[in-house]
């Protein structure tokens, strides 16, 4: 009887115990799903486990308090340059780009797209050296130029544009390649374009359009009505070379034309590429933008745009909701690059998770021409969980304190389930998991 008691009690702890993770109480903000109201997420097994408006505590080996905070799917930035370590001198494929993992985690980011740093002759180097190594979930669009980001001539070299190389590299890689760019190019011609369009046509992948050089040859409401397709992006919507106001600051008609046949307007923030001028009448105007994402490199994340958090926060300061900035943010990117399995917190989905706080206070945000904008909220990540597990978790609230442990060593709290820790913080003995 003793025996059958034990396995009886067994089996009940491990019924209860049917969560890894449970953050309790939060703000959840879920765009594809239609949820911003206060619920519990429960994580299993790196997986979205249950949504709901009370999940008992009992069933979860670790209980988050979160109840201060939103709780939204892990942010993506679609514009990002990250192609690091090749030692090539004022190159977005070498110095220029930053390692991911320091800058992603701590503003609540778990997946980023670079933007055309690597090429289809270089992008096998960039997955080896960068994409593979990182916790961070790195995908890729390639650039029509077969060298990539390498500045002066290689990305005008009309010749390197290869649309059947960039396609077919890109079909090699469909779990990483999400979609073409175009940068920089400074000619009048449209073969960039072109080029970009017909790789993205033969791989069945968007397009990405940094306009470089604006000619009176090549106008830009052409490429937005005419050049571009559904579904393809034109990233910096918001550069003072964009003929985005007229003259009375009004938008545009063209622009909404082109938004109607269904061309996607990203920030694309970078160090040239957001300016207050431009963005705050477009947005009280109701021109927002499709996705917000920073163009990060080693200049702009020194200069006005910093990081994704700072780039969302110069958005609800412009009068945009909480809401609708998590959608720009998560949901939005991903359906644009089409990862539909990213940024939402459907039960079975991927645990990506951010912890955010807006914080009240003074603040002042600067565009890329060193004016300042004031404001009153900003965006701070408490947490970030990628995969089920926390990568970021800036006051320790996944952890216990210090005081109430008795005798621990140096590698942390034994009782630490390394299941859901990050990586560093403790470490799980004998195999048990934490009662």
């Amino acid at each position: 009887m003793r025996f059958s008691l034990l396995l009886f009690l067994a089996g009940s702890l491990l019924a209860q115990g049917q969560y890894d993770l449970l953050l309790k109480g939060g703000h959840v903000i879920d765009p594809k799903n239609g949820i911003s109201a206060k619920r519990d997420v429960a994580i299993q097994d790196g997986k979205i486990a249950a949504v709901a408006e009370s999940i008992d505590a009992s069933r979860a080996y670790k209980v988050v308090n979160v109840s201060d905070y939103y709780v939204t799917p892990g942010l993506i930035d679609i514009h990002v340059h990250v192609y690091a370590g090749t030692g090539m001198r004022g190159a977005y494929s070498g110095d220029n780009s930053i390692y991911p993992d320091g800058h992603t985690f701590r503003v609540g980011v778990t997946t980023v797209v670079d933007a055309g740093s690597s090429g289809w002759r270089n992008f096998e180097d960039f997955k080896d050296r960068v994409i593979d190594r990182s916790k961070t979930r790195v995908l890729a669009l390639l650039n029509i130029v077969g060298r990539g980001m390498g500045g002066g001539d290689i990305e005008q070299n009309v010749q390197d544009m290869d649309a059947q190389a960039t396609a077919a590299m890109a079909k090699k890689h469909p779990q990483v390649v999400v979609g073409v760019k175009t940068a920089h190019f400074s000619g009048p011609e449209w073969v960039a374009v072109d080029r970009a369009v017909e790789a993205g046509n033969a791989a069945n992948v968007p397009v990405m359009v940094d306009f470089g050089r604006f000619r009176q040859e090549r106008p830009f409401e052409e490429l937005v009505t005419k050049r571009l397709r559904p579904g393809d992006i034109y990233t910096h919507a918001f550069l003072g070379a964009v003929p985005l106001l007229d003259e009375k600051l009004q938008v545009r008609p063209f622009m909404h034309e082109a938004r109607k046949r269904g061309v996607i307007f990203d920030v694309g923030h970078g160090g040239g590429s957001l300016l207050f001028r431009q963005a705050v009448p477009a947005v009280k105007q109701g021109f927002l933008p499709d996705s917000i994402s920073t163009d990060i490199h080693i200049t702009s994340m020194n200069a006005g745009m910093k990081d994704m958090l700072n780039v969302m926060s110069k958005f609800i300061n412009m009068g945009m909701s909480v809401d609708d900035v998590i959608l720009r943010s998560t949901w939005n990117p991903a359906k644009q690059i089409k990862r539909q399995e990213l940024g939402h917190l459907t039960v079975g989905a991927v645990a990506d998770v951010a912890v955010l706080n807006v914080l009240d206070g003074k603040y002042g945000f600067t565009d890329i021409a060193g004016t300042r904008m004031r404001g009153d909220r900003k965006f701070e990540c408490e947490l970030t969980i990628k995969d089920g597990k926390v990568h970021y978790d800036l006051n320790g609230i996944t952890r216990r304190d210090w005081d109430g442990l008795g005798i621990y060593d140096s590698q942390g709290d034994p009782r630490w389930d390394a299941t859901i820790g990050g990586g560093g913080g403790g470490r799980r003995r004998g195999g048990q998991r934490p009662r």
